[in-house]
């Protein structure tokens, strides 16, 4: 098989390399965000299914990522070490990653796949799925269709970086873009047509992952770069550690959110049975609902931040293997005043426009304590967006410089110290507003320990005293 040379990497500009390789992935994570997105508004609008529908989905969507953090940990992982070892011109090592990371993720879904089919009930309590009667239903029938689809998901996750560092992010683009525009067509007719309800939404996002995860393996035959033969596929100790090493920041950064949002989901069941309006029978879904709106939008901001430092992880991890320092701080730069845009056009949004983002999740069909609340959350919850922005950056681009442990660290006291610290917390004093107050009072302190951190590389890149943590 003829393969192709990645030195254009260090060659191209640096501008001009970012935007080839975030952009496409951007939209990867964007689409990818959308699937469960796009249930949620579908099901918001179906009268039917209303606000127990949105709480239920909630409920479910922490299990998604828990799914999505194994896998983008051996993706991640595995597209750091294919870059690096390019850069270090050993493309056995990186045949050796990606057969290794295949294998891998089988074996993980179907171990997971299996958990939540068993264990269904008692998982869906301990994320606030008992709120009340109505959303416990709904929430364990869509977790069983999604719980069938998990090794589909996983897979076409995993392999989503790995065909970018193969140097083909616009296909990587092109299969979870294909995989959601089937989902996005048959959720209204699930949900509208044939009335099918959670089951439904469910059923459209597995057959949309179907599709990418067949483009994925489709392209597993025809790789570009690096090429793949059978030994790849014998599991070594070594090339697989490696490989959840490199990838373990982008686990922790998911699954720790999954553990807050864990925590966040029981504080407001807890605190909400509390409230006047809340703890009435009829209302008490509207703030899970409501927060897990507020979530969604947040992924999604997250995912354009999230795509544009996990783009960049190829051309970090070859300039740094071939020692061209300069050009990884000149991407450093770029990239945070990059992501510092972003979070100020996102927060722009959430203050002055919270209705209208409300509106698109069916808030004409609910009451105005819906709307309230859902505008508060809004305000509240997402007003330090700016910080989270620079710190997820931080993180990301501290893992493509092959610095795991202290990417990790630092994504670890985030999510876990702070994240569920607070979400913890400040309920106490403050009810269910604490539970809102939990995220910008974390992403302030973070920023904090972050800005030490970004000063710090910059003066390692300047004295070109860079080493990669084993």
């Amino acid at each position: 098989m003829e393969t192709k040379n990645n030195s254009f990497l260090m060659e191209e500009p640096v501008g001009r390399l970012m935007g080839k390789y975030a952009v496409p992935c951007i939209i990867s994570l964007l689409v990818g965000a959308l699937y469960n997105i796009v249930d949620q508004i579908f099901i918001a609008n179906a009268s039917y299914l209303g606000s127990y529908g949105n709480a239920a989905n909630t409920v479910v969507f922490p299990l998604t990522v828990i799914a999505l953090a194994i896998a983008v940990m051996v993706g991640d992982g595995c597209c750091a070490f294919v870059s690096l070892s390019l850069g270090k011109n050993k493309p056995q090592d990186a045949g050796r990653s990606i057969g290794n990371s295949i294998l891998l993720t089988i074996l993980s879904s179907l171990v997971l796949c299996g958990i939540y089919l068993i264990f269904s009930s008692q998982i869906i309590a301990m994320f606030g799925g008992t709120v009340n009667e109505e959303t416990f239903h709904h929430s364990k029938e869509y977790f069983f269709w999604i719980s069938i689809g998990i090794p589909f998901y996983m897979f076409g996750q995993a392999m989503n970086p790995v065909i970018r560092a193969d140097g083909s992010p616009q296909y990587a683009m092109a299969s979870t873009l294909a995989g959601a525009v089937v989902n996005m067509i048959l959720d209204p007719v699930f949900i509208f047509v044939f009335r099918w309800g959670m089951m439904g939404a469910a059923v459209a996002t597995v057959i949309g992952q179907v599709v990418t995860e067949a483009l994925a393996i489709w392209y597993l035959f025809h790789t570009k770069t690096v090429k793949i033969s059978g030994k790849d596929f014998k599991l070594k100790r070594e090339i697989a550690g490696r490989t959840l090493v490199l990838g373990i920041c982008s686990f922790l950064s998911q699954i720790s959110l999954v553990v807050a949002m864990a925590a966040i989901n029981n504080m407001i069941r807890k605190y909400g049975a509390m409230d006047d309006i809340f703890g009435q029978t009829q209302y008490a879904q509207i703030p899970m609902a409501v927060v897990g709106i507020v979530m969604k939008f947040f992924q999604i901001v997250i995912s354009i931040v999230v795509g544009m430092a996990a783009g960049c992880i190829p051309i970090v991890g070859y300039n740094m293997g071939a020692g061209a320092v300069k050009r990884v701080k000149e991407l450093f730069t770029k990239l945070l005043a990059a992501e510092a845009a972003v979070g100020v056009l996102a927060f722009m949004i959430v203050e002055f426009f919270p209705a209208g983002l409300i509106g698109i999740f069916g808030a004409s069909n609910e009451s105005s304590y819906y709307t309230d609340f859902a505008v508060r959350a809004f305000r509240i919850y997402l007003c330090m967006v700016v910080f989270a922005c620079v710190n997820k950056a931080a993180f990301i681009f501290l893992q493509a410089m092959g610095k795991a442990v202290a990417s990790t660290m630092l994504s670890m006291v985030r999510e876990i110290v702070f994240g569920v610290g607070f979400a913890l917390l400040l309920p106490v004093f403050y009810g269910l507003d604490g539970v809102l107050y939990s995220m910008p009072v974390s992403d302030i302190l973070t920023f904090v320990i972050s800005v030490i951190v970004i000063a710090a590389t910059y003066k390692q890149l300047g004295g070109r005293s860079i080493s990669n943590d084993d």
